[in-house]
């Protein structure tokens, strides 16, 4: 469960982007007292007529009311929008705020951030390991990130006040009970290639090849689904848009796992045809020794409250 900090973090806090993530944000924030305000602004006026009324925070009409003066400005929007985001609150940022946002490629969205920022602005990266199949901004809520991972990818070779805004950040996402872990941009888009990334566009394709056999009607697809074709379903339930803008965004690391993934897929494939048994069962027992590893290491958790499993996945601002 969170707690109240002792003393807020920021000041104040601005969230862009009004979705699943941006609004279990703001009532983060609202729980543990993070932040002393918490501005809220989403392109779509039917969202942010729906976060003032569930009282996300102080919606603002405008990027400039909601940018002004704020210490963090955080980038809640899919991946794709994260470079006209940053451009459009960059104007308004104050000297020595922090820049950040909670996508799920990094390289990409440093980038762009970058590129639109002041020089006096510190831009730093971030990614909540957090989020379920549910989107906009009634699918929020406080618990979202606690007990989760959050990576941090700052730059390197900084000087000491952009060091200690790396630490201030931190210690905004451990308010919500999260577990910050840095790293750079490069190796967080390998790792999440391969334990999110792939996962979902396997996921993806799935569903299209149940669909497309021509024996097996759609009916009997859903009528008959076991345990393992729902999860990968419920996977499958993310927002459409967000993921194509991972994949563009990340194609190298996605295209160097899909490839080995091919390599191995191709081997299974062949100890099936030939009925090497003794194959299957060590790739089998290989296997279910990651996923009891998984289990240990507390990554097989529940969205408290929701009864719903959390999916890597920073849904958009809708």
């Amino acid at each position: 469960m969170i707690e109240p900090v002792e003393t807020p973090v920021f000041d104040t806090v601005t969230i862009l982007g009004a979705g699943l993530i941006g609004s279990s944000i703001a009532r983060a924030c609202q729980v543990s007292e993070a932040a002393k305000t918490v501005r809220i602004y989403d392109a779509n006026t039917d969202v942010r007529a729906r976060a003032g009324k569930i009282n996300l925070g102080d919606v603002c009409e405008t990027v400039e009311q909601a940018c002004d003066g704020a210490d963090l400005v955080i980038l809640c929007t899919p991946v794709g929008m994260i470079e006209t985001a940053a451009k459009a609150a960059a104007p308004y940022l104050k000297r020595g705020a922090i820049l950040s946002d909670v996508g799920s490629v990094k390289a990409s969205a440093l980038k762009d951030m970058q590129d639109a920022a002041p020089e006096n602005v510190h831009v730093i990266a971030g990614h909540p390991i957090a989020g379920t199949e549910h989107s906009g901004p009634d699918a929020g809520f406080a618990q979202l990130f606690s007990g989760r991972w959050c990576i941090l990818t700052p730059l390197e070779g900084q000087n000491e006040a952009y060091n200690e805004n790396v630490s201030k950040l931190s210690k905004f996402w451990e308010a919500f009970g999260s577990t910050v872990e840095l790293m750079t941009a490069k190796r967080h888009d390998l790792v999440l290639a391969i334990t999110s990334h792939l996962p979902h566009l396997i996921a993806y394709n799935i569903c299209v090849t149940a669909e497309d056999m021509e024996q097996v009607t759609e009916g009997e697809v859903v009528k008959f689904s076991a345990g393992g074709f729902r999860d990968f379903t419920r996977i499958a339930a993310s927002d459409p848009t967000m993921w194509r803008d991972v994949f563009l965004n990340n194609k190298e690391a996605v295209l160097e796992t899909l490839g080995r993934f091919s390599e191995d897929l191709a081997a299974l494939q062949r100890a099936i045809r030939w009925s090497d048994g003794d194959q299957l069962f060590d790739l089998f027992t290989r296997a279910r020794s990651i996923r009891k590893s998984i289990i240990e290491a507390g990554q097989d958790t529940a969205a408290p409250n929701f009864g719903r499993r959390n999916l890597e996945d920073d849904s958009p601002a809708e």
